[in-house]
């Protein structure tokens, strides 16, 4: 079946990707240039949705919950722990998967029909590991780094929207915050996110390396990547979660 065929030929990708570099500061180079470029480009767009969301999540929390005998700090626990467990982790990597994904799928198949990577492959060099090591190595680097900038954005946002419209206050909201937090759920979805940014890396590489025919092709392999990413982020959720929760 095709699909054995393509976990086969990933897999027999990764193995050559993670061989031993031939020249590390060349590597290192690089991996600094995919640290700005994948990771640090991302930091803007990745704000401004955890700031949104971590308002519309309080509101929507504020309006479902609207109860008087329940304490209007569980607002902001709800919030916290809902952009911990799901949002910055599972959410922000779909939308990682577009941005980076795809922007990886299409460099290096770009590079692939123009014949850069053939070039490469006649001067010695490991074109796998040159061009895939540095943008996994990066992307697990910065994975972690944006999911607590996410959370500290959807916080923001929801101390924003909240005491803005009226439906908790500041102290209450901040103590909702601070009520029954548990260290194991941050601990949880990095590790997630650690896992979903390998997939966001290694994934769309795979899909760029082995691309065949032009521009249009490279187009579908794009797309492709994203399709194929996000459904193994979220079928890896589902295991990562009742693995760890047990």
């Amino acid at each position: 079946m095709k699909v054995f065929e393509e976990i086969g030929g990933y897999f027999q990708l990764m193995e050559r990707v993670f061989s031993k570099p031939e020249r590390p500061r060349i590597y290192w180079h690089q991996l600094v240039l995919e640290i700005e470029k994948l990771g640090l480009r991302s930091i803007g767009i990745v704000a401004v949705i955890s700031v949104f969301m971590g308002g519309i999540i309080t509101l929507q929390l504020t309006y479902n919950m609207s109860n008087p005998l329940m304490p209007t700090y569980i607002i902001g626990l709800g919030n916290r722990d809902t952009l911990i467990l799901e949002f910055s982790c599972t959410v922000l990597s779909l939308m990682l998967a577009g941005k980076v994904g795809s922007n990886i799928a299409s460099e290096i198949g770009s590079m692939r029909v123009t014949e850069q990577i053939d070039s490469l492959e006649l001067m010695g060099v490991n074109s796998a590991s040159f061009l895939i090591l540095p943008k996994t190595i990066a992307v697990l680097f910065i994975s972690p780094i944006l999911f607590v900038f996410s959370v500290f954005c959807g916080i923001i946002g929801g101390l924003i929207a909240g005491p803005v419209s009226g439906v908790v206050t500041i102290a209450d909201y901040m103590g909702g915050i601070k009520t029954s937090f548990v260290p194991f759920f941050v601990t949880f979805s990095i590790i997630k996110t650690m896992v979903f940014g390998f997939l966001i890396a290694t994934v769309p590489a795979y899909m760029g390396y082995y691309v065949q025919g032009g521009a249009l092709e490279v187009g579908r392999a794009s797309t492709r990547s994203v399709v194929s990413t996000s459904i193994l982020i979220l079928f890896f959720d589902l295991i990562l979660t009742q693995l760890l929760f047990k």
